[in-house]
């Protein structure tokens, strides 16, 4: 596995990669891999010739009082992992590679990008489409892999590639659990051992709203209440938002129908945690 760090060399090697007629699968990433990570590397392997996982704690997605500074960084497990999957390229950048002196450009989608995890963090979304698109201009990848735990983020990056024509195959894969369901983070490691046992209360509070469903309830604020009971039983558990929506548009829903995505996000200490299912109801 090659690590390239300057964006200009990326590109160049990406350019001779396409030119080849090789089929470049990109993985973007903020490190501190986990299985979760490595499940996207490995459907990227199976599916494109060529395999690029970006490495960058973006700075713009973090907002004043974040965890920009903590965020965990394992470079070095980060790229012995990766190699064993067989990825081509590490594409690392510096700060001052991807943001230099007189930077000003940033890329907006809009309404989607307003609500459930942008209503609570405002300048989010801006810094994501903006490092992602940067991303997809270096390496043009043919395919990118997003998981489904960010699915608002996976909804945003697909309008898009639509809105701007980017021409890349965006896949989104399944999330994957612990053991005892709890959805797998990078920031999971900020948790105590009482704090991460009562996490799981996020993965059984979405369980019970799928077994309702699945008994034939379909009126969302009954659904997003019984989420509320079961988180409620965690004592160190703050609710962000709960929310039943389309799973393409984002839009709120009444009764439930269609693709459904029921998304939440809740404080377990300093942790900032999020999970999701999606149903065709």
């Amino acid at each position: 596995m090659r690590v390239v760090e300057s964006p200009k060399d990326m590109q160049r090697v990406c350019e001779e990669l396409r030119s080849a007629g090789e089929t470049i699968g990109l993985v973007p990433t903020m490190g501190a891999f986990h299985e979760g990570h490595l499940s996207l590397m490995r459907a990227a392997r199976d599916s494109c010739s060529q395999v690029v996982v970006s490495l960058f704690v973006n700075p713009t997605q973090f907002g004043a009082g974040e965890d920009l500074e903590k965020y965990p960084r394992t470079f070095q497990q980060d790229s012995a992992l990766a190699e064993q999957i067989g990825v081509d390229f590490m594409f690392a950048p510096s700060d001052k590679a991807m943001y230099p002196e007189g930077y000003a450009t940033y890329v907006n989608v809009e309404r989607l990008t307003e609500v459930m995890c942008g209503a609570a963090r405002p300048i989010h979304f801006r810094g994501v489409t903006t490092i992602v698109a940067n991303l997809f201009n270096i390496i043009r990848p043919h395919r990118a892999f997003f998981g489904q735990k960010d699915a608002q983020q996976t909804v945003v990056i697909r309008r898009m590639v639509e809105d701007l024509n980017m021409g890349v195959e965006i896949v989104e894969l399944p999330i994957v659990r612990e053991p005892d369901g709890l959805a797998m983070s990078s920031r999971n490691k900020y948790l105590t051992s009482e704090e991460r046992k009562e996490a799981v209360v996020l993965h059984k509070s979405l369980e019970e709203a799928r077994r309702l469903i699945e008994s034939g309830e379909r009126d969302a604020d009954r659904i997003v209440e019984a989420i509320e009971r079961t988180i409620g039983t965690a004592r160190h558990a703050e609710i962000d938002y709960i929310a039943a929506v389309d799973s393409s548009t984002l839009e709120p829903l009444v009764k439930l129908e269609g693709e459904t995505l029921i998304a939440l996000a809740v404080r377990i200490g300093s942790a900032r945690l999020i999970d999701n299912i999606k149903l065709r109801v």
